[in-house]
């Protein structure tokens, strides 16, 4: 009898059913059971590759998207390399309007992928003509041809992950959860999340993590977009300066900030307790789950499931650089981690 070739006709049938993890150590002083939702198993390395495959799909079954066009996007990075992936096997050019916040690996990588990369001034209003925002406006207007993704303003946004990763995390969790803890950036990952967990128990709390230096907590609670709430901040991919569209507040029951320092050391020690390299914004979400746990959000019947939306790899020019660490101020009395020493043997 003949064997078969087990194989993957391409990377993008890789996208999607990550692994969820039960944490250990770095929760053992915890109430509850913590699971993450490790989205770094994506080819991409990354939880937007779920949008980039979805939304140009869905451009291509509407007729939007045609051979020869070229695909341009806003992005932090995460969703720039996503696109660049699906393009590459989809046969597209590939346009990315990138923040200067945007860590030098993720620029690097990238060009890798083929994508023309234009970095933007990450500390202007999203209506300075310099902004990512505005910079990818102009390109797609200037370029015949060519199909704005525009992540923050997409439904397909919320409905890539109301179709994948919140049935795999129902599934996963045998429908057991208590709580959904995931960063809040453009908010299609939280929101179509949430809106699927909620169809199948509206009792689920969904807490999203928001950045000091961003307007979103402020919003969800008030409804006021505060310009005074804005200045900079140095974590990627989390926060806003805008109210995206592809945010549904009504299905959020809370949102809870962090802080720069405190997110990048808890990047790190997720990788020394539970051996999970995973990137800056994964540390937010991870510190965030702590300063709840310190306010007695949980109990000991909690199951609680926090998506790490990213790869360390990203990431070692900034979390896991000790001199950018300490160049930030991060490396101070107040904080118990110092860096590794390293010795040479010659």
């Amino acid at each position: 009898m003949e064997n078969k070739i087990k194989a993957y006709n391409n990377v993008l049938e890789l996208v999607g059913n990550t692994p969820l993890i039960k944490l250990n150590r770095i929760t053992e002083s915890f109430s509850g059971d913590f699971y993450a939702k490790v989205e770094a198993f994506n080819p991409g390395h990354s939880a937007k590759d779920r949008i980039a495959l979805h939304i140009i799909e869905e451009a291509e079954k509407k007729g939007i998207l045609k051979l020869g066009n070229t695909i341009i996007e806003t992005t932090s990075g995460n969703t720039g390399f996503s696109i660049a992936m699906v393009a590459i096997i989809k046969g597209y050019e590939c346009i990315l309007a990138v923040s200067s916040k945007s860590s030098k690996d993720k620029i690097d990588m990238l060009k890798a992928m083929g994508a023309k990369v234009f970095v933007c001034p990450a500390h202007v209003s999203a209506d300075d003509p310099r902004s990512y925002y505005e910079v990818a406006k102009r390109i797609h207007k200037e370029l015949k041809g060519s199909v704005y993704i525009n992540q923050y303003f997409n439904e397909g946004n919320i409905d890539a992950h109301f179709e994948t990763t919140g049935p795999e995390i129902w599934r996963d969790m045998a429908g057991s959860l208590t709580h959904l803890v995931a960063c809040s950036g453009t908010g299609g990952t939280i929101s179509g999340t949430a809106r699927y967990l909620k169809s199948k128990n509206p009792d689920i709390q969904i807490i999203g993590v928001d950045a000091y230096g961003s307007v979103l907590k402020k919003y969800h609670e008030t409804g006021e977009f505060d310009r005074d709430e804005i200045y900079p901040y140095r974590i990627e991919g989390l926060g806003k300066n805008l109210i995206p569209t592809a945010t549904d507040f009504s299905v959020i029951d809370r949102y809870i900030k962090v802080t720069d320092a405190d997110s990048a050391h808890m990047a790190r020690e997720l990788a020394k307790t539970e051996g999970l390299f995973s990137g800056y914004t994964s540390g937010a979400a991870m510190q965030a789950v702590k300063q709840l746990a310190a306010e007695g959000v949980f109990s000991s019947d909690s199951k609680v499931v926090v998506l790490l939306p990213d790869h360390g790899s990203r990431y070692m020019s900034k979390v896991y650089s000790d001199q950018w660490m300490e160049d930030q101020g991060f490396f101070s009395p107040q904080v118990a981690e110092k860096p590794v020493a390293v010795e040479y043997v010659k």
